[in-house]
Parts: C-alpha cells; sequence; structure tokens
C-alpha cells in the first residue's frame, strides 16, 4: 500500500506547490513556531536545576537528539511526500490507532500549551502589577480565562493567523531576545560564569547547611543534566511546524532542509538567552529571581527600561504562541477526521471556514485545566511538563516510521538517525518522571471513545488484537494515574 500510494503521487508531489513557501519562509515557520514562551523563561528555569557545565553538556545531548528528530522528518518528506498531518507516518507505519495516539497527543499538547501560555502571561503581567505573581492566582485564570475565550472567539469568526499579526509577533521575539544576547555578550564575565561551573561549592554550602533547612542540592552532575532536558524539550515544540505545513511548500525537499537549519538557528538563541546570563549574575541568583527570570535580568543589564521591553515583547510572543496553538488543535482534529481517525463531526467547518466544534471543546478542555492550575504549587512547570510528553509521543511515532522506513530501504545512516531519535525521545520522557506519562494518559481515555466512534462511523474496526492489548494498558494507565492523584501518591 506505501509502495503504491508513492508511486501514485510520484514526483510531481515531490515538487511541491507552484508559488508555494520557500525555504526562508519554512525556516521562519520552524523558528516562530518554537520560540514561544519557553525561550524567555529558560535563564530562571535553567538556572534553579543546573550549574554551567551541566546545563552546556545537557544543550549538547538535546541537541544532537533533535537534530536526529530534525532529519527523520527531512528524510519523512522527501521520501513519503503524499502524506499529509505529522500523525499519519504513525498510521503509515504502525496502523490507524497508532495514528489516533500519535494525533491524539498532538491535540493533546496544542491545548496543553495555551495552559502554560495563560500562566507565563500572567506571571510577566507581574512585573508590572506584583499581586499577579506568580501567575495561577484566581484572579490571574479569570482574566487568562477571558483571553482564552476571545482568542477562541476570533478563530470562530475566521480570524486565523493573518500575515501582518505573523510579523509584528515574529520581529517582537527575534529582537527581543537577539538584544538580550547582545547585553549578556558585553555583561559577560567569565569569572562569574567559571566561579562554580559544575556545582560543587553549592551543593557543599548546601550540605553544610548553610543555605538554610530549606535549600535542595543540585544533585550529580548526571542529575543536573537530567533536569535540564525536559526544560529543554518545550522549547522545541513546533519543530515539526514544517513538516506539518509541507503541502503548501514549493519543495518538499526544502521542508526538510528547513527544519535542519531552524533547529541549528534556535540551538544558537537558545544556548545564548539560557547560558549567556550565568556570566553576568550568578545561576543561584537567577534561580531565585521572580518567574519568568529574564526579565529581572535584563531589568538588572539595562535599568530603567530593560525589564518592562522584555516583558511586552513576551507577552505579545506568548499572544502569537497563543493564537497558532488554538489553530493547531483545531486543524489536527479536521486532518484526523478526514482520515477518518474521529467522527466526521470533529472535522466540519462553519461558515467562516473554522472547525467550530473541535475550538470548542478545545476551549472546553483548556479551561478546565485551567481551574485545575489554582491548586498546583508550580502551575508553569505542569503544564509544559504535560505538553511536552504528550508531543513527545508524536514526535517517537514519527522517528519510528523513519528507521522503519529506512532500514527497510537499505538507508542504514537515515534508520540509525530515527533510532537514535526514538531511543533520545522515550528516555527523555522516562527520565522526567513517570508520573506525567501516566497523567498524559488519562487525556487519552476520553479520545479512546472518540477514536472508536470515528471507526464505527466509517464501517472500520476499531482495534486490531495487539491495539486491543495496546489500548486497555493506555487506559490502565490512566486510571492508575487518576487513583495515584486522589490517594496523594501523584502531587502537583
Amino acid at each position: 500500500m506505501a509502495q503504491e500510494a508513492q508511486t501514485a503521487h510520484g514526483s510531481g508531489t515531490k515538487g511541491g506547490v507552484p508559488g508555494g513557501l520557500g525555504l526562508f519562509s519554512l525556516i521562519g515557520m520552524v523558528v516562530s513556531s518554537c520560540i514561544g514562551s519557553g525561550a524567555f523563561a529558560l535563564t530562571g528555569q535553567l538556572g534553579g536545576v543546573a550549574a554551567p557545565g551541566p546545563a552546556l553538556i545537557a544543550w549538547l545531548i538535546v541537541g544532537v537528539g533533535f537534530l536526529c528528530l530534525a532529519l527523520s522528518l527531512k528524510n519523512l518528506a522527501e521520501v513519503r511526500p503524499d502524506l499529509d498531518g505529522i500523525f499519519n507516518y504513525a498510521t503509515q507505519g504502525f496502523g490507524p490507532f497508532a495514528g489516533f495516539i500519535s494525533g491524539w497527543g498532538y491535540w493533546l499538547s496544542a491545548w496543553l500549551g495555551n495552559v502554560a501560555f495563560a500562566t507565563i502571561m500572567m506571571s510577566a503581567v507581574g512585573f508590572f502589577y506584583e499581586p499577579f505573581l506568580p501567575g495561577n492566582t484566581v484572579a490571574c485564570i479569570a482574566i487568562a480565562s477571558v483571553v482564552m475565550w476571545g482568542i477562541t472567539i476570533l478563530v470562530i469568526r475566521g480570524v486565523e493567523s493573518a500575515s501582518f499579526i505573523n510579523a509584528i509577533v515574529m520581529v517582537a521575539k527575534v529582537a527581543a531576545l537577539a538584544l538580550f544576547v547582545i547585553f549578556a555578550l558585553v555583561s559577560f564575565n567569565a569569572g562569574v560564569f567559571t566561579a562554580d561551573f559544575w556545582g560543587t561549592l553549592y551543593d557543599n554550602a548546601v550540605a553544610m547547611g548553610q543555605l538554610g533547612a530549606n535549600a535542595v542540592s543540585l544533585g550529580s552532575v548526571s542529575d543536573q543534566i537530567v533536569n535540564c532536558m525536559m526544560i529543554m524539550f518545550w522549547c522545541f515544540i513546533g519543530i515539526e511546524g514544517a513538516s506539518v505545513i509541507s503541502s503548501r511548500a514549493k519543495s518538499k525537499a526544502e521542508a526538510g532542509q528547513a527544519t535542519v537549519i531552524g533547529l541549528i538557528a534556535l540551538l544558537v538563541i537558545y544556548i545564548g538567552v539560557s547560558v549567556l546570563p550565568f556570566g553576568y549574575m550568578d545561576y543561584t541568583e537567577i534561580a531565585q529571581l521572580p518567574k519568568p527570570a529574564m526579565i529581572y535580568v535584563f531589568d538588572s543589564m539595562a535599568p530603567g527600561w530593560g525589564g518592562a521591553f522584555i516583558t511586552i515583547a513576551m507577552i505579545v510572543s506568548v499572544a502569537g504562541s497563543w493564537l497558532s496553538f488554538t489553530i493547531l488543535p483545531a486543524e489536527t482534529t479536521q486532518l484526523m477526521a478526514d482520515h477518518k481517525l474521529i467522527p466526521a463531526k470533529w472535522g466540519e467547518l462553519n461558515s467562516k471556514g473554522a472547525p467550530q466544534f473541535s475550538l470548542i471543546i478545545v476551549g472546553l478542555c483548556t479551561q478546565i485545566f485551567m481551574l485545575t492550575l489554582i491548586f498546583t504549587e508550580d502551575a508553569y512547570n505542569f503544564a509544559y511538563s504535560m505538553c511536552t510528553v504528550a508531543i513527545v509521543i508524536t514526535w517517537a511515532l514519527a522517528s519510528a516510521y523513519n528507521m522503519k522506513v529506512s532500514f527497510g530501504a537499505g538507508k542504514t545512516g537515515q534508520g540509525i538517525c530515527g533510532l537514535i531519535a526514538t531511543v533520545f525521545l522515550i528516555l527523555g520522557v522516562i527520565l522526567n518522571g513517570m508520573s506525567f506519562l501516566l497523567l498524559t494518559c488519562v487525556g487519552y481515555i476520553p479520545g479512546v471513545f472518540v477514536y472508536i466512534a470515528g471507526r464505527k462511523e466509517a464501517g472500520e474496526k476499531p482495534f486490531t488484537g495487539a491495539e486491543m492489548g495496546i489500548m486497555g494498558v493506555i487506559v490502565a494507565a490512566g486510571i492508575a494515574a487518576l487513583v495515584m492523584v486522589a490517594t496523594g501518591i501523584i502531587t502537583f
């Protein structure tokens, strides 16, 4: 079947769409999709879990892992240009239920990302009005809810991603981060950066009780590296952007190239904003700043205007990402409905061309999850961790399909690339802690019923014997997570 599809589409599909998106636009899509709240939060988050040395090693590991993922997506764009939607890689490789798992994970990730955006935006407003800190108070949730429903209504009315909005958001992101990196370079002091390069001095001070009874050790170098990884994973959500819209590219090959080039650009930006500040201010001091710490670091670098500048840029950036992450899950479910993985209702368009039913469901899910953040000690970390685990499932299935396709075609190098990416992604989730994986399974429980309804509507059998077993494991894990939350074993 796969070979037939490939032959049917042939080189014409590989040529892409005349007048479609070019390489530069596709690179911009990758960079813009990835740079959201994560880039602005990195400075303080890494300072709280690692010294400069382990943070740099973590960036090296994560960079190699995501390079293998990017190369996998590039290869798939070239060898299977006929496939639309990243979840289709899983469908083609492992069957319709795997496609559903991939697509539903992508859907979960998108609206969970909105929850993270809500908390970080309210935290940013806290720079101007301190009672908004830490971003998950009742007032914060109420205001964020109004913003969320306002964006949802705009999208329902057909206001999607106007070019001028994207341009404003992109300029705000890049200009703010570039200026921060320039100031960090000028202010960089090698002595400050290397004073406690591996975190030894800090851990010794904790052990001796010099930092108080509540101070927590960073742990070994390996512990610090692991603690950095999920933070870094969150920053690459959107790396699949060029692959997702490759059907609108001038060339499928350029979509793959854009993913790799975009990744390299992102690594330069992220390392600059997250590690360079450790040469201006001790990383332990940065960790103690209110979130997001970048605001307060830049306010110190540029007194009188720096903090306000970064805050406004961040709010604009997050608002743009919020708009995109509202459209994205609705578009995903529309494609899944087209492929008969969920009921057709999810793909129905209103008079404005928007999937209204899907958008309302996304809004309701986001609203419910927002309310739970009132009871969460670290709302932002909880939301982005859930979001990251969900999309890692999608990425892992795509890289696994690349491994299958490549080894099957005798392309050992590409196969090894897919293998490294798959192992890297799975280990990343496991090392982050099984609680988030179990909690993500909760989100799949209602999804299973949606999938069954969609397959029955299409006149298809929902599960094979093996798929039934996988479904049972997912549901059991979700139920176990709910029990552990109720009994206090899993806490937020």
